[in-house]
């Protein structure tokens, strides 16, 4: 037992002078009919002697630091009898009451799960939801002799528009027929929330779920049909609620020493990654599942806390005999489903936005922008590096697989130095025609030898056509004189001419055997950027100079080295620049090493005491759930860093960033 309390480092060992010892019979709680008596029984094994002592440690200090209690509780995979318990129905035995019912201890059963894809937080204005609710015309006639209750397909539907209001929203039916194939296709759309209404039922301990053929009639699909499908995702779903009968496991209806839980669909599902599922242990009544259903999206509609909004449901439905019915699988730390752009962990709000806007009016900001910026046009250097580290059998610890840095360390040594740029060429030229291929113009050998930046220049004009707020334009929209950028395309200038400027591009000659290109300073001794004529300086290199790249771990170091010994290698106009005006982050993720060489650079350049008369500069952070396991610490800590530099946080996407950049400054404007 392991107990810690936000504001603090410390985490407390409970069970500090020995084992904590439980006196828990599966048999003997199978034999209690009355649900009571069995959260009674469970109650007085479980916190017997030194562990009741412990828990009630922890929900006295919790209630004196005035924040709730978030219990996980772990069971290892080989402890079959005790998945099959029905923890949910837990009394304090003192006196009987309900444990799980109350919000200020928010229950979850946590399973590990070997998928190391990072769980996003994501504005609440982007979700997306799809909600399928199946009724099959002939449930009479599968039912076996257990009548099925039919599903009121309508009233299923209305919930679900009403608990995910704020939440784009796709319904099958209405979009298409619930049938697997339908389903399966939806879901490589991707979505944060998915609502399943229908039937399910054990089968030789394989959960199976009751959707609909072509003709509406009954068409049973494996999870494990399921469960394979989104293991096969770039991004799972962040919530799946099943409101289906025994999709948690067999409840009293055994069939197999653990009750069916660990074969059925809900923790499966936990398993192969979804952070956190809503899932029925046993046979639940429509009008459970209803109240439950209204009540949970209600309570989420709140904070997004997903584990409070279970809480609270549980609470609305505890006078029903089925109350326990529902069950929550979640690997969340934070229990968090969404956040709000532009507020900190704590609440606070970002208030920075009329400063900044002043400087950008007065032609003293100069944005810096990270890589970030394309992630929604070209996907994310994570993902990159997920995928060069499968492909090329990555051997290195899993967290580093993500690193770009690292796994192109690996290819250029493995394979050898050039690998590397030619591989993020080729993998970017198959992102963008498997995304935009349908809508580019023809190309001949289907885009091979178009070269990759008239590529990307159309792809770009794709997303702009589809009238979304892209980032490039709301830049290439600022009036500043000087763009300092770690993004490899030329996107940002090929969007300043779009915008009706004529830019400059200049490289970084941060490496003194490479061929460079003539520079605009060579060509014109006298040029000056401007408005009307910005500067579009690269620092880590273009995709059309392969060997300007900064992309490995040795190119970091290099680049470092390289900088620091000679800062001329940094025309005096952007040095001055980056000392002598507010510098906007744009798309960057401060773990990365961009962000941290150019960080680190910059605060060691000339002129820094210039800085000190601006306090306006904004970071993005993305509250990315495995990233940052506390979010109220890492706050802190982030906020600690950056003191000294007068840097203020905005917590949010770069796509949330911008997005209040464009009605910031186009309100101004």
């Amino acid at each position: 037992m392991r107990f810690a309390l936000p504001r603090t480092d410390a985490e407390n060992r409970l069970d500090a002078d020995g084992p904590l010892v439980a006196h828990i019979d599966a048999r003997e709680l199978d034999a209690l009919d009355d649900d009571d008596e069995y959260g009674r029984a469970l109650g007085r094994g479980l916190f017997a002697g030194a562990i009741g002592t412990a828990f009630r440690t922890a929900v006295a200090t919790s209630q004196s630091q005035g924040v709730r209690l978030r219990v996980r509780l772990v069971i290892g995979p080989s402890a079959t009898a005790l998945h099959g318990i029905r923890w949910e129905t837990l009394r304090d035995p003192s006196d009987g009451t309900t444990l799980l019912t109350n919000e200020n201890v928010l229950f979850s059963r946590y399973l590990g799960s070997l998928d190391w894809r990072p769980v996003g937080v994501r504005p609440r204005g982007d979700l997306r939801a799809l909600a399928v609710v199946a009724a099959p015309s002939n449930l009479d006639e599968i039912s076996a002799g257990r009548p099925l209750a039919p599903v009121p397909v309508e009233t299923e539907l209305e919930r679900a528009r009403e608990g995910m209001a704020g939440l784009r929203l796709v319904e099958l039916p209405g979009a298409a027929r619930p049938t697997a194939a339908n389903l399966l296709a939806e879901l490589r759309t991707g979505y944060d929330v998915v609502y399943l209404v229908c039937h399910g039922y054990l089968a030789n301990d394989e959960p199976v779920l009751l959707l609909e053929d072509d003709d509406g009639r009954a068409a049973p699909m494996l999870g494990s049909e399921l469960v394979d499908h989104l293991r096969s995702l770039t991004r799972t779903p962040r919530l799946v609620f099943l409101a289906s009968c025994q999709s948690a496991g067999a409840g009293a209806d055994r069939r197999s020493e653990d009750a069916g839980v660990l074969a059925a669909l809900g923790p499966r599902l936990a398993e192969t990654g979804v952070p956190a599922v809503l899932a029925m242990q046993g046979n639940v009544s429509m009008r459970t599942a209803g109240e439950f259903t209204k009540a949970f999206f209600e309570a989420l509609d709140e904070d997004g806390l997903v584990d409070r909004a279970t809480a609270v449901a549980r609470s609305v439905v505890r006078e029903r005999p089925d109350w326990w019915v529902p069950a929550l699988f979640m690997r969340l730390k934070s229990g968090r489903l969404w956040y709000v752009p532009g507020t900190a962990p704590g609440g606070e709000k970002f208030d920075k936005w009329p400063s900044l806007v002043t400087d950008i009016v007065a032609g003293k900001c100069t944005p810096i922008v990270g890589p970030g910026i394309s992630d929604a046009l070209l996907g994310t250097r994570q993902e990159i590096a997920r995928s060069w580290a499968r492909s090329y059998r990555f051997p290195m610890a899993p967290h580093n697989r993500e690193s770009l840095p690292q796994v192109a360390q690996y290819l250029s040594i493995n394979q050898n130095r050039r690998f590397p740029r030619l591989e993020l060429e080729a993998h970017l030229r198959r992102t963008l025609l498997e995304r935009y291929g349908d809508e580019l113009p023809p190309m001949p050998d289907d885009g091979a030898r178009v070269p990759l930046e008239e590529l990307l220049a159309q792809a770009w004009s794709v997303r702009h056509a589809r009238g979304v707020t892209e980032p490039y334009s709301v830049l290439a929209e600022l009036p500043t004189p000087i763009y300092v950028t770690t993004q490899p395309s030329r996107l940002l200038a090929n969007a300043l001419e779009d915008a009706g400027r004529a830019p400059e591009v200049e490289l970084c000659r941060w490496r003194e055997d490479g061929y460079w290109p003539e520079s605009v300073f060579e060509r014109e001794p006298g040029y000056r950027p401007s408005v009307q004529r910005p500067l579009v300086y690269h620092l880590l290199g273009l995709i059309d100079e392969p060997e300007s790249l900064v992309l490995t771990e040795d190119d970091y170091f290099d680049f470092l080295i390289g900088v620091t010994r000679n800062q001329d290698l940094v025309p005096s106009v952007v040095r001055r620049a980056l000392s002598d005006s507010a510098l906007m982050f744009v798309g960057f993720r401060i773990d990365e090493w961009d962000f941290r060489v150019l960080y680190r650079s910059l605060m060691n350049a000339e002129g820094g005491r210039r800085r000190d008369d601006y306090t306006h500069v904004a970071v993005q952070i993305d509250p990315e759930e495995g990233t940052t396991i506390d979010a109220e610490r890492a706050r802190r800590y982030l906020e600690s860093y950056f003191r000294n530099s007068h840097i203020s946080l905005y917590w949010g996407s770069t796509e949330s960033f911008v997005k209040e950049l464009h009605d910031e400054w186009g309100s101004r404007r």
